[in-house]
């Protein structure tokens, strides 16, 4: 196969709130596209590059002062950058599916919804950072927030986002449904708190709807 006849991959990210379960899902939405017999890369963000890895410690520490909410939002754009550069872009011009947890709707929801940012100064990162690249597919895991901050808690001594307040979770998970609900071509919302045999009927049904 020359390489003008490489298909161009797809960008498929999961998003939610914590203890949605997404990164448990991803190696599910992994192999269930490799059955097709696609190509896929999995990563994740923050992270994905020694770069994004590195900001992402830098993240989820806390300090003697609560971090800005604009550094919080530059660095996850920092990090995207270089996973753009480095990992998605790459991958997708291989004719790779690439498959991450997480991606600039978290940005949405956590820096410009649960933090306060707006969603003009996200946009306006987005715009720079990745220019017209958007995902082609975006899983929602969605679970009530009380939920999934007890499956949270259980994955040890978690780290600063997990330790927000009820409040600030709820507005990140009703920017994501709210987000989902504007654009459903684009957007399945994963109904995260069924049987995990149902989560992952209902991760193929999805899947099977995007050609």
């Amino acid at each position: 196969m020359t390489e003008t006849n490489i298909q161009a991959g797809r960008l498929i990210t999961l998003e939610g709130g914590e203890g949605a379960g997404k990164s448990t899902q991803i190696n599910t939405v992994a192999a269930l596209l490799k059955e097709r017999g696609l190509k896929v890369v999995t990563t994740r963000e923050p992270g994905g590059t020694r770069l994004g890895e590195a900001v992402r410690g830098v993240l989820m520490n806390e300090y003697d002062h609560p971090m800005p909410a604009m550094s919080e939002l530059l660095l996850m754009f920092a990090a995207r950058a270089a996973h753009l550069a480095q990992v998605i872009e790459p991958a997708l011009a291989r004719g790779a599916w690439v498959v991450t947890d997480r991606f600039t709707d978290a940005s949405y929801a956590y820096q410009g919804a649960a933090r306060g940012l707006g969603d003009d100064a996200v946009a306006t990162l987005e715009r720079l950072v990745q220019g017209e690249r958007r995902p082609d597919g975006v899983l929602v895991f969605d679970i009530p927030v009380e939920q999934g901050l007890s499956r949270a808690g259980k994955r040890g001594h978690g780290n600063r986002f997990d330790r927000e307040t009820v409040a600030f979770h709820e507005r990140v998970r009703a920017s994501y449904l709210a987000r989902a609900e504007a654009a459903p071509e684009r957007y399945r919302v994963i109904d995260a708190a069924a049987p995990l045999d149902r989560v992952r009927e209902q991760i193929e049904s999805a899947l099977a709807s995007w050609p």
